[in-house]
């Protein structure tokens, strides 16, 4: 009977095991939708900036459509983060309770994601940094519109010249033009998506943290979620190379 005993015992255990293995290659479809919706968001707001830029406001019934869009998709994230967040903690702390417990994480999982849904507001919804970078690319957008005669640097907000590699759209990485332009958040320094993204998975591979590149930077902790794409700033380079291209014409 012992025997016996210590077989259920390490057959509950494998079972808890493979059950729990399960888990993960679901979470990781789920940030895998976080990041097309990320994408979605960001096509979202290019599409809003073309209305506002034709039109030169943003009151126009499809801007605020536009929006809305942004808001659902705001709170899909949210959604996709409680549940993630609550399947998370419910196997951390089942792994620490008998097998038998694994009869009832489905129902821990529920309690914890309702409870976490109930705590999100829609206030919190509409600081969602895409959202937020959706209203301020479009107010960056009509303070551009509304300057006339002045120069691709004058044009620029000033938290966006804070030094002149920035003014020059040089990323301060690679040393060469930026294609697709982040702003931290924290520093307000702008880099090249492509490089700086690297560069922090580079530095996690490590267990380092990544320290901003711009010289006298006291910012020594750069995340992925600090940054934010700058579509306005994207525009502007591009508007530049075009003005370039022409005038070797």
């Amino acid at each position: 009977m012992p025997t016996d005993a210590a077989t259920v015992c390490g057959l509950r255990r494998a079972a808890r095991k493979m059950s729990l293995s399960s888990v993960q290659p679901t979470l990781s479809t789920l940030k895998t939708c976080q990041t097309d919706i990320g994408t979605g968001m960001d096509i979202v707001s290019e599409v809003a900036l073309d209305l506002v830029e034709a039109q030169g406001t943003d009151d126009s019934p499809n801007v605020k459509k536009l929006e809305q869009m942004m808001l659902e998709c705001a709170r899909l994230d949210n959604e996709i983060n409680c549940f993630v967040a609550s399947v998370e903690q419910m196997t951390a702390q089942v792994r620490h309770e008998p097998p038998e417990a694994m009869f009832t994480l489905k129902d821990s999982v529920k309690t914890r994601f309702d409870e976490l849904m109930a705590e999100a507001s829609d206030t919190e919804i509409r600081r969602h940094s895409k959202v937020a970078a959706f209203k301020e690319n479009i107010r960056k957008s009509l303070t551009k519109g509304n300057e006339t005669g002045a120069s691709v640097e004058e044009e620029l907000d000033e938290d966006i010249a804070v030094t002149q590699s920035q003014t020059n759209f040089t990323c301060p990485l690679t040393q060469v033009e930026m294609v697709n332009p982040v702003k931290n958040k924290k520093c307000q320094h702008y880099y090249d998506q492509e490089a700086v993204l690297a560069m922090i998975k580079n530095k996690q591979s490590k267990k380092k943290s990544f320290r901003c590149p711009v010289v006298g930077c006291g910012n020594t902790d750069v995340k992925k979620s600090d940054l934010e794409l700058d579509l306005v700033m994207k525009r502007t380079i591009q508007n530049q190379k075009r003005q370039s291209g022409r005038s070797r014409v």
